[in-house]
């Protein structure tokens, strides 16, 4: 059994140390049945889902949860400073560019997604995307309600059969647009910075080393990476430039990967035609004003960003959610959290065997301050009958041999050794 130095608990404490539920804020639309769920552990849910900006500063504020719910809304900097118990944000989601991470990071609350739980309704959508593109069926059917009849002109779709469909990311929605492909009769290619021939061998899909490679071999192209720094524009003007006259791009991920003025060079001067579920610039909800130059290209086809929006995805979603939010409950442990450090300044490893009493790890922890060497990552593991606990802590910096003899002074400290990381 392992225990973390950052346990929750079920209940919450007061200022008057009365304990009271699990708060749980929802600031988005999320299923009945993952409200339900949560109640069902004891939480206090309180739901909203028109919040946004300021309006969720204020009831972060005045509810002071420990949990946030959000899918397409904004967390900021403003909302996550605004209460002193948010400690973990969950994006009923995959992507979390909609959560200041930085902020939240330096506030010590975990954020935590919910990835692939979409990736059968994205990749669903993004072949909706590709048929539209390729057959025009948005424009045939637009004519059609106008009246107008064009069967010789709508006749010239070059179709897919043994046609070569790039993949850029090759995750979970990624595999699933190749899967896909594979049954049109397609050769697939793919392009992914963890991507290695091996893997593409195991997925019985072409490896491409780079890019542009991909950009100029593929007839059709399905963009599925999370957007972050290294993905901001990853289809920008050379990507744009190689890739084939009348080649298909669609993009389910997010806006902020595409260069929307080199895909408009490329659609107006290379006749591509460019199938869009996200955008750079979007409403954040509701059914608002949309102006983005980009939809009005002849051979643009584009979506309400709904790439994860059907009833089964959602589900599974919701699960998910309340998956991760019952773990932290009962152990304190964040799964898919995405903000852990993937190194920290940890210089060595320190083992505690002691018996599990009162007391000793304060111990531990008085002398390592009194030396100012800093914790890092600790866990506690606690062995069978409760007797005995080893705590493996990591610092920054070395215990000097009078740390030791110090540490060691506690009647309760069985061994302590260290080593170097």
């Amino acid at each position: 059994m392992s225990t973390s130095m950052n346990q929750s608990q079920s209940t919450e404490k007061t200022a008057d140390d009365n304990p009271k539920a699990m708060s749980v804020l929802i600031a988005d639309n999320f299923e009945a049945s993952g409200i339900a769920a949560l109640e069902q552990l004891g939480c206090d849910v309180e739901i909203d889902a028109s919040l946004e900006g300021d309006s969720l500063a204020r009831m972060i504020q005045e509810k002071d949860p420990s949990v946030l719910i959000v899918r397409s809304t904004r967390v900021q900097e403003s909302a996550i400073k605004a209460g002193r118990s948010l400690s973990l944000i969950v994006r009923a989601g995959a992507g979390y560019d909609t959560i200041d991470i930085a902020s939240a990071s330096a506030q010590g609350i975990s954020v935590a997604n919910c990835p692939g739980m979409n990736a059968l309704a994205v990749a669903e959508l993004a072949w909706g995307l590709i048929l539209s593109c390729d057959r025009r069926i948005p424009d045939q059917t637009r004519d059609l309600r106008e009246g107008v009849w064009k069967k010789k002109e709508y006749a010239k779709a070059a179709g897919l059969h043994g046609r070569t469909l790039g993949i850029v990311g090759l995750g979970r929605i990624g595999q699933a647009v190749a899967e896909r492909g594979r049954a049109f009769g397609m050769n697939v290619v793919a392009w992914s910075r963890s991507l290695t021939p091996e893997i593409a061998d195991e997925h019985g899909i072409g490896y491409c080393e780079e890019l542009t490679n991909l950009a100029r071999m593929a007839d059709v192209i399905s963009i599925n990476v999370a957007a972050n720094k290294e993905t901001a524009h990853l289809v920008d003007e050379r990507f744009c430039e190689s890739m084939r006259p009348g080649t298909i791009l669609v993009n389910t991920s997010r806006g902020s990967v595409i260069d929307e003025a080199a895909l408009t060079k490329a659609i107006r001067e290379k006749q591509v035609r460019a199938g869009l579920d996200v955008f750079a610039e979007e409403p954040s909800a509701g059914a608002l004003d949309f102006k983005d130059p980009v939809v009005q290209e002849d051979g643009v086809y584009g979506t309400h960003h709904i790439g994860a929006s059907t009833s089964q995805s959602q589900e599974a979603i919701a699960s998910e959610t309340v998956r991760i939010i019952q773990t932290w409950i009962s152990s304190g442990q964040v799964p898919n959290c995405v903000n852990l450090a993937s190194r920290t300044a940890a210089s060595e490893m320190v083992a505690v065997r002691h018996l599990n009493k009162p007391g000793v790890l304060a111990h531990v922890f008085e002398v390592l301050g009194k030396s100012g060497l800093n914790v890092e990552e600790m866990e506690n593991v606690i062995y069978d009958d409760a007797i005995a606990a080893c705590a493996r802590i990591q610092i920054g910096g070395s215990l000097k041999d009078s740390d030791i003899a110090a540490i060691r002074e506690n009647q309760n400290v069985i061994s302590i050794t260290r080593t170097s990381i």
